[in-house]
């Protein structure tokens, strides 16, 4: 496939507030194109419409919560107006917690639904009609290497990542006889918010995700950023930033054979359920477990 000239080319951005979603917008700037950046924080939004603007490139803002439908319908209408068209998305904005399957309850299963995989959703519904008008587009969903296996006690977020995944499959078989490509972004460990949430919270809660990722798996965003970049440029179905595919190799195996797998994810229980005695041992007013999260937007 030739390379794409992303010059002019227009993209929505959610959860561009920081990390993969800020380091994103920066990189599609520099690439030339026009970025229309969603979250829920205004002012981390407008500095970084502001910088994107002093290095030459063109921004805009859109705060809201992907959750509602209303605002990706809206940042893709800014798009079309301010830039004359929608040419990429990014589904980016998602959060993540620990807790065990048994615990977590509907109501938080429906809310992280809402956010990683129906605002997801959202943002396909309102772009894509769009792109097949013009013959011509790109749909990135930001997955997860964990979209492709489980982990215990991160089950509700590995289930949305794993959702995410099998969309974007399916979406880019069906949509890429029409001109429009989909690709899934499968980062490993990085170095956003969403672990240095995790992180604080662990301090009283005992450990989480950010303390079973090894920092040879951490990658920073920046890295995330420039593979997307790559990916708009030169499409294809997946993208596993920098050497992941490693990672990759090692999923295919866990998936091949679960018992194989299980083995490398015991330790996780174990160090949970140690942190689960010393936190029944605390005394009364200390975090909850199922209260980690961490979030980014």
């Amino acid at each position: 496939m030739p390379r794409v000239d992303l010059t002019g080319k227009p993209i929505v951005i959610t959860g561009a507030s920081s990390g993969i979603g800020y380091s994103t917008a920066l990189a599609c700037a520099d690439a030339g194109m026009p970025i229309v950046v969603v979250a829920r924080r205004a002012d981390r939004l407008d500095a970084l419409v502001e910088t994107i603007e002093s290095r030459g490139g063109r921004a805009a803002a859109v705060t809201g919560d992907v959750s509602d439908p209303e605002t990706s319908k809206h940042a893709v209408e800014v798009c079309i107006e301010r830039f004359s068209g929608v040419y990429s998305v990014f589904a980016n904005a998602g959060y993540g917690f620990e807790a065990p399957v048994h615990e977590t309850g509907i109501e938080r299963m429906r809310a992280i639904f809402e956010t990683n995989f129906f605002g997801t959703l959202h943002l396909v519904e309102a772009a894509v009609p769009h792109m097949l008008k013009a013959k011509s587009g790109h749909v990135l969903i930001c997955s997860s290497c964990i979209g492709k296996i489980a982990l215990p006690y991160f089950g509700a977020y590995c289930a949305t990542k794993a959702a995410q995944n099998h969309v974007g499959r399916a979406m880019n078989l069906e949509l890429r006889p029409h001109g429009v490509m989909t690709s899934t972004v499968h980062p490993v460990g990085t170095k956003t918010d969403f672990f240095d949430t995790a992180k604080s919270l662990s301090e009283t809660s005992g450990a989480t995700l950010a303390d079973h990722a090894p920092q040879w798996l951490m990658q920073t965003p920046e890295t995330v950023a420039k593979s997307v970049v790559r990916c708009l440029e030169r499409p294809k179905p997946e993208v596993w930033p920098s050497w992941a595919w490693l990672v990759r190799f090692g999923m295919a195996i866990s998936m091949a054979f679960p018992r194989v797998g299980d083995l490398g994810l015991k330790r996780l229980v174990r160090e949970y359920e140690e942190a689960e005695h010393g936190r029944r041992d605390q005394p009364a007013g200390k975090l909850d477990r199922t209260n980690s999260s961490a979030r980014s937007a």
